[in-house]
């Protein structure tokens, strides 16, 4: 499965859309359609419920976009958030230094007559041997001595433009939850450990984004500074390297609690060359994306590098006042910082599957249902029977009290069925002349609908009243065989 089968699946079922595309798009700029905005919601809604909801260590916070520009000059951002950058002399282009070898390059071989070859990242030429010297995208152009870009978006405040009014828009969430230390602590009476969780869009000018929504100028982060006593010690060891681990170890645990399979996710340390200037230790949380093993979360030991600049450039204090020892204290930080978009990305290409049924090809996504943007589709069997019909609006409006429930006629009720497979809709209601009765034949309807499970594809027949209780059973943690058994199982 490549990244064009996503790409493709995603705008043909209302997933994800190019940027402005009817002005021929924004690069690397994506819009969220009907179906990939319920599924980033639900991802950021089961985030925030197991790390903020379910935890009596968290609270959240939701910071502004537009800070005081000096919170960047303290971060570090104004001085060293920079990727070194050459240019193409002849087509223009721009890449990053530092990521030339991991690029696929063209070559126009001398050894060959008329011979443009597209030669793999960091390979050389097959014919010649040449390895890239020139332009990767044009590969006629020599490139530029590297020299640092800044990756910050600027702005201004007011209407003047002028070097007192330049602000930025933020890089990354987390300042925002330091400038907060303070305020948080005091008003929500918290003790050490806790954590402040936050979800926010980031911006960052990217040199050489792409790879769909994996790298895009404007993104959504998913993130927790999760605050240590340094003076403690858990089982002999630092506090702060103990609750490094125990964070590692709980994210790798939700990614696999919501459906991605293990075998996909890896972690991976920093070197020591590699640890940003703030960083003690981090650990990548990797993904086998179709572009290879790529970031999906990083988890950090910021220590108090940022508590300290802060209060160093601001002149207040940010300290936690240890009534133990009756000190002073400036916490160390646990950093497990996600993104929603490249999450999003893994769990759609995590569930994605290629089946075969009854000789034909199905395509499902087996989403988790807890982020599967739609949980139950009501199908009628016959569109021109008015009462199926109504039927099947009036149990599509009594499910929708609860949970995101579409209503489609618009094909036969097989391939209904598939395109609910396609977007990882966990289950169908189906309205039938058997649901109504047959008023013509004297016949009365049984008031019963069949449900089918998305996975399995098998089927059970259910009262209409009883559908509420059957779907808050399965949808809040009942599986299929112990609530679908009560009503005899059909294939």
């Amino acid at each position: 499965m490549t990244m064009d089968t996503i790409v493709s699946l995603c705008k043909r079922r209302g997933f994800i859309f190019q940027s402005s595309e009817i002005y021929g798009g924004a690069g690397s700029c994506w819009d969220y359609g009907p179906l990939g905005v319920e599924l980033k919601n639900n991802i950021k809604r089961v985030w925030w419920r197991d790390t903020v909801h379910l935890r009596p260590d968290m609270v959240g916070l939701d910071a502004s976009i537009l800070m005081h520009p000096t919170v960047w000059k303290a971060s570090g951002h104004v001085d060293h958030f920079s990727d070194p950058m050459v240019d193409c002399r002849a087509c223009r282009r721009r890449f990053r230094a530092d990521k030339l070898d991991e690029t696929p390059w063209v070559h126009f071989c001398p050894t060959k007559t008329d011979a443009r070859f597209d030669v793999p990242a960091g390979e050389p030429c097959r014919h010649c041997g040449a390895r890239r010297t020139l332009c990767p995208e044009c590969g006629k152009g020599e490139l530029t001595p590297p020299r640092q870009f800044n990756l910050m978006f600027k702005t201004y405040t007011g209407p003047v433009e002028e070097d007192a009014a330049l602000t930025y828009l933020r890089p990354e969430t987390a300042q925002g939850i330091f400038v907060n230390f303070d305020n948080v602590l005091q008003s929500m009476r918290l003790k050490l450990p806790f954590g402040i969780a936050q979800i926010g869009k980031s911006f960052r000018n990217e040199i050489t984004p792409g790879n769909f929504i994996f790298r895009t100028r404007e993104f959504e982060q998913m993130e927790i500074e999760f605050f240590v006593n340094p003076n403690e010690t858990i089982d002999g060891r630092p506090a702060d390297e103990v609750w490094h681990e125990r964070w590692i170890e709980e994210r790798l645990a939700w990614y696999h609690r919501y459906g991605i399979r293990p075998e996909n996710l890896r972690v991976r340390e920093h070197e020591k060359e590699e640890l940003a200037h703030y960083a003690k230790r981090t650990a990548d949380i990797e993904y086998r994306f179709p572009i290879g093993w790529s970031e999906l979360e990083g988890i950090a030991n910021r220590t108090d590098y940022d508590l300290k600049q802060h209060a160093r450039f601001s002149g207040k204090s940010l300290t936690y006042f240890d009534e133990e020892r009756k000190t002073h204290v400036v916490p160390y930080v646990i950093e497990p910082s996600a993104g929603a978009d490249r999450s999003l990305l893994a769990f759609l290409v995590d569930a994605y599957r290629e089946e075969e049924v009854r000789g034909e090809k199905r395509v499902v996504l087996r989403l988790h249902q807890d982020i599967a943007p739609t949980k139950i589709a009501v199908l009628p069997l016959l569109k021109k029977r008015g009462e199926i019909v109504a039927t099947a609006h009036e149990i599509r409006s009594l499910l929708a009290r609860w949970w995101v429930t579409v209503y489609d006629d618009t094909a036969a009720i097989g391939r209904l069925y598939r395109r609910q497979d396609e977007v990882g809709t966990p289950y169908c209601v189906t309205v039938d002349v058997q649901t109504v009765g047959d008023v013509d034949k004297g016949e009365a309807g049984d008031q019963r609908v069949t449900i089918r499970d998305r996975d399995s594809m098998q089927q059970i027949r259910v009262p209409i009243a009883e559908l509420p209780t059957v779907f808050r059973q399965l949808l809040d943690g009942g599986t299929w065989q112990q609530v679908g058994g009560r009503y005899g199982i059909g294939g």
